[in-house]
């Protein structure tokens, strides 16, 4: 039997007229979130870096927001991504370090200790939104074999490495697309390798260039993934691998910057792969993502998703300690901040995060919001219009969008077990760090006032006994027991080896 055409009509403005029904009148923004490996404070032109070129983000702040108070949940790789995609500071998260599996050679490739069964997500979040979901690019929460695997933890699509290890290599053997190994057209590397004194020539360094550079990869995937995706709600998370070292970035990129600098080679001699351009090549590699970055944007604009689509970029931690061939202080690349990964000092965890959304963010905009990135649950939930789970962030969706009711942390938690076990807590202007606690479970606070002193320079804690015994308060309010010995500092139940 044929339903008259009116009567369709009308059934369908009936539907319309549903609570929820906005899910199928209107189509969600867009989500990409995008996520630099080991990129420092001021490593981006907008952020005040000299030697850097890095147009397509600068215009992105320009057309955007730019955050200057913004942190990440904790200073290393894995804990830092886990606390990103469930919304938990460092006292409550299930990982809270690298915990490193397996080896660095294809044959020994374990992986990061894995998500476990159980765990809520962004990625889950959204789905339950609606959206399709994909993680293309550095993953470090578990192997596909795993629990931690990305196609068990929200995501529809993974694309890139599951290993962080095998990511010290730009130029690997292969990635992975959906719990399925890929095989790219390059001869093994072992990066870590150091050249002998022989070992003087230019095809010695060759070793470490091969043919397919993965960020080439992942950026087609994710460019492909937007377009296969044009006509739904989708999420991208995208965790590049740039700038963490090894230095590699193909020949071509290198080009724009060879002579800039007064550069010498690097042999291998504190790991990582050896490079005849050092400073030349960790510019080119910023550079070839923001490049990417770029391709992205034309893209949104190309299919007109633009104005639906919210992008934003940070980082996982602070620019590297100087290993690898890096020379972050020629680059200033923490803008004169203390510490760099793996420390609680404003160098380890503050980063640059720009958020754009034509038509709903205003342009040219900067906040000192002190803001962090376990507050994108409660983000990304307000953006899609749903309800966040519980969990330890606010929503800095007011502040994206120029609006008031903007909710403040009454202070921000960082815990982290590694380089001897660390405490941090942002209260207001006011910043404490205890450090060493592995070894001083009694350690005293240091306090920094980082209106008058944001390189935390003067540690004045003797004159304010009163807000570091409150920060003992606050440790003990936000600390939860960490379920293996080695993250556990600040109240171990055993001794080690009992």
């Amino acid at each position: 039997m044929k339903i008259p055409f009116a009567h369709c009509r009308l059934f369908i403005t009936f539907l319309l007229l549903l609570p929820g029904a906005l899910t199928y009148a209107q189509k969600k923004p867009n989500i990409i979130y995008i996520y630099a490996d080991d990129l420092g404070y001021g490593e981006l032109g907008a952020y005040g870096q000299q030697k850097i070129k890095t147009p397509f983000l600068d215009e992105m702040a320009k057309e955007g927001i730019r955050f200057t108070q913004h942190y990440t949940s904790t200073p290393v790789c894995a804990p830092a991504r886990c606390m990103l995609l469930t919304g938990r500071h460092g006292g409550h998260s299930y990982i809270r370090g690298n915990y490193e599996f397996g080896g660095f050679s294809d044959a020994t490739e374990g992986g990061q200790m894995p998500l476990p069964e159980g765990t809520f997500t962004i990625g889950h979040m959204l789905k339950q939104a609606g959206y399709t979901t994909a993680a293309i690019g550095k993953w470090g929460l578990g192997m596909n074999t795993t629990t931690g695997d990305p196609n068990k933890q929200g995501f529809d699509y993974f694309y890139g490495y599951l290993d962080q290890k095998q990511a010290h290599n730009y130029y690997p053997t292969h990635l992975w697309e959906n719990g399925k190994w890929d095989t790219l057209h390059n001869s093994s590397i072992f990066v870590h390798r150091k050249l002998k004194e022989n070992e003087t020539d230019t095809e010695a360094f060759n070793y470490f260039i091969g043919k397919d550079y993965s960020i080439d990869r992942l950026s087609a995937k994710a460019l492909d993934f937007i377009g296969k995706n044009k006509e739904k709600q989708f999420f991208l998370y995208l965790p590049f691998t740039i700038p963490h070292l090894s230095l590699q970035v193909p020949p071509e990129a290198l080009k724009p910057y060879l002579g800039q600098f007064d550069d010498k080679p690097y042999r291998g001699e504190k790991g990582y792969a050896a490079t005849l351009h050092p400073r030349e090549t960790y510019a080119a590699m910023i550079t070839y993502m923001d490049t990417q970055i770029g391709k992205i944007f034309a893209l949104l604009k190309k299919l007109k998703l633009d104005e639906n689509t919210i992008v934003m970029f940070s980082s996982d931690n602070g620019a590297t300690f100087d290993v690898g061939g890096v020379d972050t202080h020629y680059f200033n690349s923490v803008a004169d901040l203390r510490g760099r990964k793996q420390d609680l000092y404003e160098g380890g965890i503050r980063e640059p995060f720009i958020a754009r959304w034509p038509g709903k963010i205003p342009a040219g905009k900067v906040s000192d919001l002190v803001s962090v990135q376990f507050d994108m649950m409660s983000t990304f939930a307000a953006i899609a219009g749903i309800k966040a789970p519980q969990n330890d962030g606010i929503s800095l969706l007011p502040t994206l969008l120029d609006k008031p009711g903007q909710q403040q942390h009454p202070y921000i938690y960082f815990e982290f077990p590694e380089k001897g076990g660390q405490l941090a807590i942002r209260y207001g202007h006011w910043k404490g760090v205890k450090s060493n606690m592995k070894k001083d479970s009694l350690a005293k606070w240091e306090l920094y006032d980082l209106d008058k002193d944001p390189a935390e320079a003067n540690d004045i804690a003797l004159a304010h006994t009163n807000i570091t015994t409150y920060f003992d308060q606050i440790v003990k309010k936000e600390h939860r027991q960490a379920h293996i010995h080695e993250w556990e500092f600040v109240a171990p139940k055993f001794e080690k080896g009992d």
